[in-house]
């Protein structure tokens, strides 16, 4: 079977080409081949690999993402066991492609039919910030402020309020996304860029905000977060810091007030056995599947829209130059099994 995926082939440019063959029938044992029926754009990652960002590792080019994809099992080696031939899957750490072939273990099962693909192709991504508010150990009625209202920022604001977040306080310079971040379930929103914004958010909960997730990865919303703070808050770093040349009087705003930074990177998480605060992916996609089979957690509605691979070029030419790039967008593959 060909093999197609969208390519970062040099920096600033993404193609749709032919990258492989696979034999489904020589498949090594522990592997699973995935239609793809929907993945997911991660703008900011996908958006620091195109533009070879410093921090992504100056990995070489060509570079392939994608990690959020749900689709269906049309093929598995002869030991694979979690999955069959025809279930409908989450296949994580996966690519922007026709077909995934990835172990078993990147596999998840939609044992949900009101969970659609559309829905199970944002539902990994929903981990990451899931994954944050866990390691902040956020107790019912604590307040949270959401600094960033990308799709991670959007989706931290949205399960803030399914785990009892009270107020949720919504940040973002951005007014579209401060207005989607109300209709996601924010009791706040305001724009970290105006005139005493800090003296708002702390009129806002009384006090200062007991919990934060720093979604922008840079460092002047780490510093206005933390200007934000209760004593004795808790800040879970989930933005990957692009830009490094900042300074934080951390006497003043960390370590006097005895605030907490946590580092949330998805990849600082349990691998094998999930504990209390610090669930493995797989554990977190199906919770998120649950929560959203179960009416609690909504998720095709973070997408705004919908393009078909050939159209990669024009849809990564405004990731990069649009600052208004939608928060949610998804490659729709039926068209080219």
């Amino acid at each position: 079977m060909k093999i197609k995926n969208i390519v970062f082939t040099k920096p600033f440019v993404a193609e749709y080409i032919d990258v492989d063959e696979i034999d489904f029938n020589a498949l090594e044992d522990n592997q699973v081949a995935v239609k793809s029926h929907f993945t997911t754009v991660s703008a900011g990652t996908e958006r620091a690999n195109i533009t070879a960002s410093p921090n992504t590792g100056n990995a070489p080019f060509p570079r392939t993402l994608g990690y959020n994809c749900a689709g269906e099992v049309v093929a598995v080696g002869k030991k694979v066991t979690r999955v069959s031939v025809g279930d409908r899957v989450v296949a994580y750490w996966s690519k922007h492609g026709n077909y995934n072939v990835v172990n078993e273990n990147q596999v998840v099962k939609i044992e949900y039919d009101n969970v659609s693909y559309e829905d199970a192709g944002v539902a990994f991504i929903a981990t990451f910030p899931l994954s944050a508010i866990r390691k902040l150990h956020l107790e019912i009625g604590e307040s949270l402020m959401v600094m960033g209202l990308g799709i991670l920022g959007q989706f931290a604001v949205k399960l803030a309020r399914v785990a009892g977040a009270c107020p949720i306080i919504a940040c973002d310079p951005i007014k579209e996304r401060r207005d989607e971040a109300l209709k996601n379930g924010a009791d706040y929103a305001f724009d970290p860029l105006e005139k005493d914004f800090a003296k708002k958010v702390i009129e806002a909960t009384k006090g200062g905000v007991n919990t934060a997730v720093e979604v922008t990865g840079v460092g002047a919303g780490l510093n206005e977060t933390l200007d934000c703070m209760a004593r004795f808050g808790r800040v879970a770093l989930l933005g990957c810091t692009r830009i490094s040349d900042f300074t934080i009087d951390y006497y003043t705003k960390v370590h006097y007030p005895g605030i907490s930074l946590i580092g949330a990177h998805t990849h600082a998480r349990a691998e094998l056995e999930s504990s209390h605060g610090n669930y493995t992916h797989i554990d977190d996609i199906k919770a998120v599947l649950r929560l959203c089979a179960n009416g609690r957690l909504t998720l095709r509605d973070i997408v705004k829209e919908t393009h078909q691979p050939s159209e990669c070029e024009e849809v990564y030419q405004r990731l990069i130059n649009d600052k208004n790039f939608p928060v949610g967008v998804q490659f729709d593959w039926k068209s080219e099994w």
